[in-house]
């Protein structure tokens, strides 16, 4: 099945990988390196492209991430598909609940959570759909709610439930099928062999561009928010000018990210990553406790209920709710925020999601689905929204207390982390828990780097473990690091941004297909499951 589905070279520089897919996808990514390089209006023609995706497949985002979760949630919940194992009905998980829940976390979340713990609360605070309709105002405590209701939109169960379906229909046909884990199996699965094998090289191809897009917006974001903290922490003008991060620094963090990657993943899931992703949870409890002990963790119990609460009773009409603009100011208002967040939101978590989600299903055999959507979408749900109420209300309290005087609400985005630090702590504390976000960031950053090199890396190999040798972990690292750099030369993070989100939209219509594959798979093998027991 392997052979016939990926056809890989079983000599010279590609052996062990499908050379179709690997050439293609490097001939796209080193096009689109030196057109971003050569082109003086790129960043520019980029935000245009980008403008006409969300205009025709804004709603497609909504309504497809929302499809996903549901899927995810009701599979876990029925009786009958809840108990299947992922994997031979005797077979035992291959690592601890600890280890396996903290690669899965720090694989798909990290830079995420660190960038916009404080971020996000205090955008939605200033503004949201609830304060441009007039049902809460900005900057006051009514709105308070609704800032976190709109934040665990963005990372509570829809973001999650699309990482989850697409590890869950890997892992099903990889563990119960006995096929390769890779993007194609799903397609092998349903098609006829030589649809499946074309249509296969599309799939991985498509898989690869929207992990490498995903990826460079998540490690753009992470340099970003580094280069603050060093900033903060070594006090180098050079760093940052005129409130922007310089490229120098951002090219020189990437290049240091790029290499720690690499070396990472040279080492193998079970060493390097391993231990990287117990590190960066450790030092993620860690920081919650401090900022539990120091910050406000009264309020952040307050607007952990009540933001849970309006979530759990609004899902339903913001999970499916669509705004395209209008006549007036306020449906343009509504659209335009919802482009600038949910949208976005929904093509970065789309485009994370063929590496995310075969890192969950690489690391989930044994596992029951019920077990594993508890892990992959519950768990980490909640462990977000904690974060966020605890490190974002911490800001919240302080600027709604005097305190920080603006100083949070104003600085840019990247940097609100540390401007919470310092209006929190005293000088003398500011530098040893400045040093720990850095610390954490740069785990985070390199644990999603190395687990994305050996994404790819599997999936241009059919799923083959000798597929990932060292030249080819080398070789996807440097063309990574090389379109991270030349898209933020070219246009900075909305370059970036603009990818990702015309990048992420053929993906889309994978998972919908790995969806209905696993459903189709689901019902047959219960099905027969069925009537062996009857007869």
């Amino acid at each position: 099945m392997s052979d016939s589905a990926t056809r890989v070279e079983q000599t010279g520089f590609y052996a062990g990988q499908n050379r179709l897919v690997a050439i293609s996808v490097k001939i796209i990514v080193v096009a689109l390196v030196l057109w971003a390089s050569l082109a003086a209006d790129a960043g520019s023609i980029l935000m245009d492209i980008q403008a006409a995706t969300i205009g025709y497949f804004g709603g497609w985002y909504v309504l497809a991430s929302a499809t996903f979760m549901i899927a995810s949630l009701a599979l876990a919940l029925l009786p009958r598909t809840g108990r299947i194992r992922l994997g031979a009905d005797n077979s035992a998980p291959e690592f601890s609940r600890f280890a396996w829940f903290s690669m899965m976390f720090g694989a798909g979340i990290g830079v995420g959570m660190l960038t916009y713990s404080t971020a996000e609360p205090l955008a939605h605070f200033t503004n949201n759909p609830d304060v441009i309709m007039g049902a809460t105002t900005a900057l006051e405590p009514d709105n308070l709610a609704a800032a976190y209701k709109w934040t665990l939109l963005h990372y509570g169960l829809t973001p999650w439930g699309c990482y989850a379906i697409v590890g869950m229909s890997l892992a099903y046909f990889a563990y119960r099928r006995d096929m390769p884990l890779t993007i194609r199996s799903p397609f092998t699965a349903v098609l006829t062999p030589e649809l499946a094998r074309r249509v296969g090289g599309v799939v991985d191809a498509a898989a690869i561009l929207a992990t490498i897009i995903g990826i460079g917006v998540t490690i753009g974001y992470g340099v970003n928010q580094l280069t603050f903290g060093m900033h903060q922490i070594t006090n180098w003008d050079w760093l940052v000018s005129s409130g922007k991060p310089s490229l120098t620094a951002l090219s020189l963090a990437v290049i240091f990210l790029t290499l720690a990657a690499m070396l990472s993943a040279l080492s193998g899931i079970g060493r390097g990553i391993r231990w990287l992703s117990n590190l960066n949870m450790a030092l993620s409890w860690l920081l919650l406790v401090i900022f539990i002990v120091f910050g406000a963790t009264a309020f952040a119990g307050e607007m952990f209920v009540a933001g849970l609460t309006e979530y759990l009773g609004a899902i339903p009409a913001m999970s499916f709710t669509i705004w395209g603009g209008g006549n007036t100011t306020t449906q343009q208002a509504l659209s335009d925020w919802q482009s600038a967040w949910t949208i976005f939101y929904w093509a970065w978590w789309i485009a994370f999601t063929p590496f995310v989600g075969l890192f969950l299903a690489r690391v989930s055999r044994g596992r029951t689905i019920r077990e594993y959507v508890i892990g992959a979408i519950l768990l980490p749900s909640l462990m977000c929204f904690a974060w966020f109420c605890i490190i974002g209300g911490t800001a919240l309290d302080l600027e709604l207390s005097g305190v920080a005087e603006g100083n949070i609400l104003e600085a840019d985005l990247s940097a609100q982390l540390f401007a919470t630090v310092e209006s929190l702590f005293a000088a003398q504390w500011v530098l040893p828990v400045a040093t720990l976000c850095v610390v954490l960031l740069i785990t985070y950053l390199v644990t999603s780097a190395d687990s994305a090199v050996l994404v790819i890396n599997t999936i241009v190999s059919g799923g083959a473990p000798d597929g990932a040798r060292a030249r080819h972990i080398v070789l996807w690292s440097v063309l990574l690091g090389l379109v991270i750099i030349t898209l933020l030369f070219a246009g900075g993070m909305d370059a970036l941004r603009s990818v990702m989100i015309i990048g992420a939209l053929p993906f889309s219509a994978v998972m919908l297909f790995m969806l209905g594959a696993l459903g189709f798979a689901l019902w047959k093998d219960t099905k027969a499951s069925v009537s062996m027991k009857s007869g």
